[in-house]
């Protein structure tokens, strides 16, 4: 029986190691799935030499672990940029761990970043790991750095230049290796000399700079995205394949997209759903950003042209008050007198 139940024992380990080996496999696999997808010229799109620039910078960083710092509008794709720099370095086998700074309370963040011990605070009923804890051997985003709170920004200093973390309420010094990418649309330069970002802190996490243009600057990378939004909105929802107007381009190609290329999708699948054949025309792409800008800015003018577009935006919005008018736009009321007079508005 002694021999039956040591056999037994040993298939049974045997068994549960070859599982082991299978599901370690299985995650491999699976890994090397999420880096395909994000294998970055096949998921970020366009061919502007703006984005091109942007491909060689993250080629770069992809072959070595210096922090990269992303800036660009909201919209453009920061964390696009740096999953396509996580799943494409030698760290993908492990986690890319995104923190959005501006989501998270003031009086939380320390135990969100660096986790708690029990009993560290009112209402820390257990131990938590932080979230660079979680990033060790992969990459940390930090997205929105540029509202971290002063003294967060000392803490975060420290952390990032000593490569350990003490949790809140805990005493033990924990070792970790962490890539640090940071992202935000504020012009930190500018905000540490305004006093609002650390200086040592800037030059710490500047590392590697990537500044993603706006939509408004690629040119036909717009229609570029514009066919990859329908296209993947029909897929997903079993819609037969749609073409995209030429009236609809052009409209496209004149709109300044101050939401970017998170604006374009959201236009598109609208578009997508607003269409009642596999066309889509002009009437179907709609602008309804509470960030856009007035209509006048959307066709080319002149100078005199574009003033005579404001001037008469004004008047309408104030009621033809000529007085307020010309308070607001800091010009004389001949001016605008004479304007009226002329029937340039």
């Amino acid at each position: 029986m002694k021999d039956e139940d040591t056999k037994e024992r040993l298939w049974n380990t045997i068994k549960n190691i070859k599982e082991r080996n299978e599901l370690r496999e299985e995650i491999d696999v699976l890994k090397e799935e999420i880096g395909k997808k994000y294998e970055f010229r096949n998921i970020i799109k366009g061919n502007s030499p703006a984005i091109q620039q942007i491909f060689k910078l993250i080629e770069k960083a992809t072959h070595t672990n210096i922090t990269v710092s992303i800036y660009g509008e909201t919209g453009t794709g920061k964390e696009l940029v740096a999953k396509a720099i996580h799943y494409n370095s030698p760290r993908t086998k492990y986690s890319f761990v995104p923190i959005n700074v501006t989501a998270i309370p003031s009086e939380l963040i320390e135990s969100e970043f660096f986790g708690h011990e029990k009993g560290a605070f009112t209402g820390a009923n257990s131990r938590k790991i932080g979230k660079f804890e979680l990033a060790n051997k992969g990459t940390i985003f930090l997205d929105e750095i540029g509202e971290m709170d002063m003294n967060m920004q000392a803490k975060l200093l420290r952390v990032i230049q000593e490569k350990e973390l003490t949790r809140v309420g805990g005493t033990k010094s924990i070792k970790f290796d962490a890539r640090v990418v940071v992202a935000t649309n504020r012009n930190l330069a500018k905000e540490v000399e305004k006093g609002n970002f650390r200086e040592d802190l800037y030059y710490r996490l500047l590392g590697l700079p990537i500044e993603i243009p706006p939509l408004r600057f690629r040119g036909n990378d717009i229609l570029i995205l514009a066919k990859f939004f329908v296209d993947d909105f029909c897929k997903e929802n079993a819609l037969p394949k749609m073409e995209i107007s030429s009236k609809s381009q052009e409209k496209l190609l004149k709109y300044p997209f101050p939401g970017n290329v998170r604006e374009l999708k959201a236009v598109m699948e609208l578009a997508c759903v607003l269409t009642n054949s596999e066309t889509i025309d002009e009437d179907h792409v709609n602008f309804n950003s509470t960030n856009a800008k007035s209509d006048f800015l959307l066709e080319e003018d002149s100078l005199q042209g574009y003033v005579q577009k404001i001037v008469k935006y004004y008047l309408q919005k104030y009621n033809n008050n000529v007085m307020v008018v010309a308070k607001k736009l800091d010009i004389g009321k001949s001016t605008i007198y004479r304007m009226l007079k002329n029937n340039e508005i």
